[in-house]
């Protein structure tokens, strides 16, 4: 006998009304395109049918699912222990990214070749390119230190005719670089994105897994499960995402000229401060912080641009 069923929403209504994620998980129809996914599906003690969070080949097989249902993917796949990200955020950053480009071009998103994205830390998943290309036909360069991710994410590419020929990988071989050595004498961006790594140490990461399993298993001792993986780099880098931002605020100054928006996730808010401080020393003409909205979790990034708005407007001409 089930538990008194709890009523859900059937809409996310804090996703953006883009994103194709904002419906509860259809399993039946998620098993139609990917059969595999059956294996993980179970109906809770409240007779709603679901999935073991804490188990990570589950969370693996969902995403793929996902994928495949919702952006027409024919094959993604990621190494053990790297990280499985949660989709439905990621196709937030990317969606109101291109409400920001919008805003430039007469509240019309650009569409296709002509825009052109670089995802600082692409990882082993590619996701933001996979989103950024199957919703808006963007152009990306994938940048990671992480040669082995390089590999996955190359694979994905390979094996999935949509992203061919619109997705470029490229191994950053300084981890103190973020821009040096990946954007290239008179390459431009549109826009650049960036999932930085927020812990500052492996314990700190350690830590922050294990809280996230006690809460999945509501349980108290256990041990930590890393249902949506990580490597060290994606995880944790010393000063954590406070010395990642502040890094990659001050090397964007170099390439002025070579971005309309750079922008980055920021996990906490209380780390604005900082960031904004950073930000008025490199002198960016314009600062946004873009909040977003995904459950009972309140998210943002922030974007800034060294041009002037008349600079910004002669930019967007090459999109007619």
């Amino acid at each position: 006998m089930p538990e008194k069923k709890k009523i859900h929403p059937t809409v996310k209504s804090k996703l953006h009304p883009r994103n194709k994620n904002r419906e509860r998980y259809d399993f039946r129809k998620l098993i139609t395109v990917c059969p595999e996914l059956k294996a993980f599906v179970k109906t809770n003690p409240y007779g709603d049918e679901s999935i073991d969070f804490a188990n990570a080949q589950a969370v693996k097989t969902l995403n793929k699912a996902i994928l495949q249902t919702n952006y027409g993917l024919t094959f993604w796949d990621i190494p053990n222990n790297y990280l499985c990200p949660p989709i439905p955020g990621r196709a937030d950053y990317i969606h109101y990214a291109a409400d920001l480009l919008a805003e430039l071009n007469a509240g019309v998103i650009p569409t296709g070749s002509k825009i052109n994205c670089l995802d600082v830390g692409v990882g082993a998943n590619a996701i933001y390119p996979i989103i950024g290309v199957m919703e808006y036909e963007w152009n990306f360069i994938g940048a990671d230190i992480d040669e082995t991710a390089l590999q996955s994410a190359q694979k994905i590419v390979n094996k999935n005719q949509s992203l061919t020929n619109k997705i470029t990988l490229r191994h950053q071989a300084d981890p103190q670089n973020v821009f040096t050595g990946i954007i290239q004498p008179n390459e431009q961006f549109d826009l650049t994105i960036c999932n930085p790594p927020f812990h500052t140490s492996a314990a700190e990461a350690n830590a922050g897994t294990l809280r996230k399993t006690r809460n999945l298993n509501q349980k108290r001792h256990v041990k930590p499960s890393l249902n949506f993986g990580g490597q060290s780099n994606e995880l944790w880098c010393e000063g954590g995402e406070e010395a990642f931002l502040r890094r990659m605020i001050l090397q964007s100054k170099n390439y002025s000229g070579s971005c309309l928006w750079f922008t980055s996730l920021v996990s906490k808010s209380e780390r604005l401060p900082a960031i904004y401080r950073t930000l008025k020393k490199v002198e960016a003409n314009e600062v946004r912080t873009i909040g977003m909205g995904q459950g009972n979790k309140i998210s943002r990034f922030i974007a800034w641009t060294f041009l002037t708005k008349q600079e910004q407007l002669e930019w967007t001409k090459k999109w007619k």
